[in-house]
C-alpha cells in the first residue's frame, strides 16, 4: 500500500481551473493529476481544497481509476476542506463526528477499510490570537478522542494530514526564532508529545532521524529555494501497524503548492 498525503491550498488552483500566469502566458496545468498518475498511490488524501464540490470541474473532481470522497467547510466558502481518493472503495466513510463546532469546517474524512482505518485531517491554525489557538489545541483532544475509540478496539490506525505544528527544533529550519510563533508553540508542540504519549508513532522518523526534511516553505524570500522550512504534514500510525511499514518519504520535488506530498508504504 502507498498513502500519500498533501496540502494542496486549493484544489482549483493545482488542478489547472483556476488557471496561473507564466511568462505572460495564461497556463492551465494540472499538476496534482500529472504527480497522481507518475506516483500511482493506492490512497491519496489532500488538505485545504478550499472548494465546495459543485464549485469544482466534474473532470476534476477525480483522477483517472479512483474513488472520491469530499468533506467541505460549511461555514465558509473556500476555506478548508479535505478530499480523499482511493482506488479500492472504502467500506465505510465518515464526515460528521457529532460535534458541530469541528465537524462545520470540512477537517476531517474517516475511511475503514476492513484492514485499517485511515484519517485524512486538515488540523486548525493557531495564528496569534487566543480564539483560534484555543480551538486547534481542543480540536487535537477532541479528534484523537474519535479516533481512540477505534484504537481501543485494536483497529490498526493511519492518521495522515497537515498537523499545522512543527514537533521538535529539527523539524524546522530556524526553531529559535519561531519560539513564539503558532506552529512552534510549546504548548501546541505538547500536543504531539500527547499523541505519541497515546502510542501513536510519527512514520517518517522511524526512518530518518536528521533535520532539514522540510514540507511546507513560507513563499517569502525564496524560503523554498534556499530550504528553509518546517515539517508540519505526518502520518502517525498505531503500534500495530509498526512492523508493517516498508518506508516513508518526503517528496520536495512535487511543485503546486506551499506544501510538498509525504508518503507512506507498507504491507499488510
Amino acid at each position: 500500500m502507498k498513502i500519500v498525503s498533501w496540502n494542496i491550498n486549493g484544489i482549483r488552483a493545482i488542478t489547472g481551473q483556476n488557471p496561473s500566469k507564466r511568462l505572460d502566458k495564461i497556463v492551465h496545468e494540472n499538476k496534482l493529476f500529472a504527480y497522481i498518475e507518475n506516483e500511482n498511490p493506492d490512497l491519496i488524501c489532500v488538505q485545504e481544497t478550499k472548494a465546495d464540490f459543485d464549485q469544482i470541474n466534474e473532470d476534476l473532481r477525480c483522477p483517472p481509476s479512483y474513488h472520491a470522497f469530499y468533506h467541505s467547510c460549511e461555514r465558509k466558502k473556500g476555506y478548508s476542506g479535505v478530499a480523499t481518493f482511493s482506488k479500492n472503495e472504502p467500506l465505510n466513510v465518515r464526515t460528521k463526528f457529532g460535534n458541530e463546532e469541528f465537524d462545520c469546517e470540512g477537517r476531517v474524512l474517516e475511511a475503514d477499510y476492513g484492514d485499517f482505518i485511515h484519517y485524512n485531517i486538515y488540523f486548525p491554525k493557531g495564528y496569534t490570537d487566543h480564539e483560534r489557538l484555543d480551538y486547534k489545541l481542543r480540536f487535537y483532544d477532541w479528534i484523537f478522542s474519535v479516533i481512540n475509540e477505534q484504537r481501543d478496539k485494536g483497529r490498526k490506525i493511519i492518521v495522515s494530514g497537515d498537523y499545522n505544528t512543527a514537533h521538535k527544533e529539527l523539524d524546522l529550519a530556524h526553531p529559535k526564532e519561531n519560539k513564539d510563533v503558532s506552529g512552534f508553540l510549546t504548548i501546541e508542540r505538547e500536543k504531539l508529545d500527547y499523541i505519541i504519549q497515546q502510542g501513536y508513532h510519527d512514520s517518517f522518523r522511524e526512518f530518518c532521524s536528521e533535520g532539514n526534511n522540510y514540507t511546507w516553505w513560507s513563499n517569502r524570500s525564496n524560503s523554498r529555494g534556499k530550504n528553509i522550512g518546517w515539517r508540519i504534514d505526518y502520518h502517525f500510525v498505531t503500534e500495530n501497524l509498526l512492523k508493517s511499514l516498508t518506508s516513508a518519504s518526503i517528496h520536495p520535488e512535487a511543485h503546486g503548492s506551499d506544501h510538498c506530498p509525504i508518503v507512506l508504504e507498507f504491507n499488510l
